[in-house]
């Protein structure tokens, strides 16, 4: 896989069979992020409150493949002490690609150039996906802290 950027500062990846891939740096519209997030495997959110969450957005890219949306990343967090890596997806038929990689690459460039030096950026990571973070320096905390979560239901 070989990246580029292009005129309009957007990242390109050219794959094997001469197709482009483009990396664009803002969030994923509502109705590409639910379904990315469902046909990656991801839990799937209520919209209403995809569409706040996607409010709280610090950074995000999105990438696509003739015109559709068929990856995804964030960044969250309340804009100075902590950030949470998250939404982390490619649409299975496009997955082993190198587009994971693409969109990690992306949100660290920004991690590195934008955050305060003390910022804590965090990820749940799952496996064998750690192995994709730990290639950006992320550690495993465990088992000196480990991830916790709590899901509402109404």
């Amino acid at each position: 896989m070989l990246y580029r950027y292009s005129t309009r500062e957007e990242m390109m990846a050219v794959d094997d069979d001469k197709s482009t891939y483009t990396l664009v740096k803002q969030p994923p519209e509502i109705e590409d992020y639910m379904r990315l997030r469902k046909i990656s495997g991801l839990t799937p959110f209520e919209r209403d409150a995809a569409e706040i969450g996607l409010k709280g957005t610090v950074f995000a890219s999105v990438v696509s493949y003739n015109g559709n949306a068929v990856g995804m990343g964030r960044l969250v967090g309340d804009g100075g002490c902590f950030f949470q890596v998250t939404d982390i997806a490619v649409h299975p038929d496009h997955q082993g690609r190198g587009l994971g990689k693409m969109i990690m690459a992306s949100i660290m460039e920004y991690v590195e150039s934008a955050l305060p030096t003390s910022a804590y950026v965090s990820l749940i990571a799952d496996v064998p996906a750690n192995r994709l973070y730990e290639q950006f320096g992320f550690k495993q905390t465990a088992p000196r802290s480990v991830g916790m979560s709590y899901i509402v239901r109404k």
